[in-house]
C-alpha cells in the first residue's frame, strides 16, 4: 500500500472515530508500528490530525457527542496519564476522604497512592476493587452500570453521594475549554460528576492535552471552579490560567 493511501485511510479513520490507537491502525492497514507512528508524525506535521502518546486525534472537529470505549482509550497518551495520575495520587494526605471518578487516568491513580488512612468512595467497579486490594477501606455508589465507560450513574448513584463530603476529589473529562469548561457526551454521568463535585472541598480533574479546545454535550464543571492535573501543554492560551498545573510527561 502506497503511503498517500495509507495516510487517507488514517485521516478517514480517526476523523470518524475522533480518537484512534496506534494497535488500532496497525490491524486496520496490516502495518507496523513503526510504520504507523512515521506516519502519525507526518501527518501531524501537516496539520492533519494530532499525534498523542499511544495514537492520534482528531482535528476536523472538536465537538464529541459518543464516549469512546474504556478499551480504546486506554492506551491513547498513557506516558502522560501515569505521569498525571502520580502527581495527583501525591495530593492525597492521611485522613482524607477521597471521592475517585471513573476513568483510566484516575484508576491509573490507585497504583501511586502511598497514604493508608484514607477512605475513598468511587462510581467505578474496578476502581473499587484495585482500591480493596490494597487495603482501603472503599465504598461503591449504587445505581445504573454503564458500559462503555464502566461507570456507574443514574438517580440512584446520586442519592448515594448525599451522605458523603469529600476533603478531596479527583475526575475525568472529555473534554475542556475555557468558554464552555469542562464537558462529556453522557446527561447521566455529567450529572455524577456535578453532584460529586458540589460535595467536594478540593477539585482536581485529571486532564491529558488531548482534551484541551474539545467540547462534549453537557457541560459539568466551569473552567475556573477546579484544579488541572496536565502535562506539558502546547497550546500557549492555556499557558496564563493560576488553576492548570502542568507535570513532566
Amino acid at each position: 500500500m502506497l503511503g498517500e493511501e495509507r495516510h487517507n485511510i488514517i485521516l478517514s479513520y480517526v476523523d470518524e472515530r475522533k480518537s484512534v490507537s496506534v494497535q488500532e491502525l496497525m490491524q486496520i492497514l496490516s502495518a507496523s508500528e513503526s510504520t504507523i507512528r512515521r506516519d502519525l508524525t507526518q501527518l501531524d506535521r501537516e496539520g492533519r490530525l494530532t499525534k498523542v502518546h499511544g495514537g492520534a486525534v482528531s482535528k476536523k472537529n472538536n465537538y464529541r457527542t459518543i464516549d469512546d470505549t474504556i478499551a480504546s482509550r486506554i492506551n491513547l497518551n498513557r506516558e502522560d496519564k501515569v505521569a498525571i495520575a502520580k502527581y495527583a495520587a501525591s495530593l492525597i494526605e492521611p485522613n482524607d476522604m477521597v471521592y475517585l471518578d471513573a476513568g483510566t487516568t484516575t484508576e491509573l491513580m490507585i497504583e501511586f497512592i502511598n497514604q493508608k488512612d484514607v477512605v475513598f468512595v468511587t462510581n467505578a467497579f474496578s476502581h473499587a476493587r484495585a482500591l480493596a486490594l490494597k487495603g482501603f477501606t472503599v465504598y461503591v455508589l449504587g445505581g445504573e452500570f454503564k458500559s462503555v465507560t464502566e461507570a456507574i450513574v443514574g438517580e440512584e448513584a446520586i442519592r448515594s453521594l448525599e451522605k458523603y463530603n469529600f476533603t478531596k476529589g479527583f475526575w475525568g473529562t472529555n473534554g475542556v475549554t475555557v468558554k464552555n469548561g469542562f464537558s462529556t457526551p453522557d446527561m447521566k454521568e455529567a450529572a455524577i460528576k456535578q453532584r460529586s463535585m458540589e460535595k467536594t472541598k478540593e477539585k482536581y480533574v485529571l486532564c491529558d492535552k488531548s482534551k484541551f479546545s474539545q467540547i462534549s454535550s453537557v457541560t459539568f464543571a466551569d473552567f475556573d471552579s477546579v484544579g488541572i492535573i496536565t502535562t506539558r501543554l502546547e497550546d500557549n492560551t492555556y499557558k496564563q490560567y493560576k488553576n492548570i498545573k502542568e507535570v513532566e510527561g
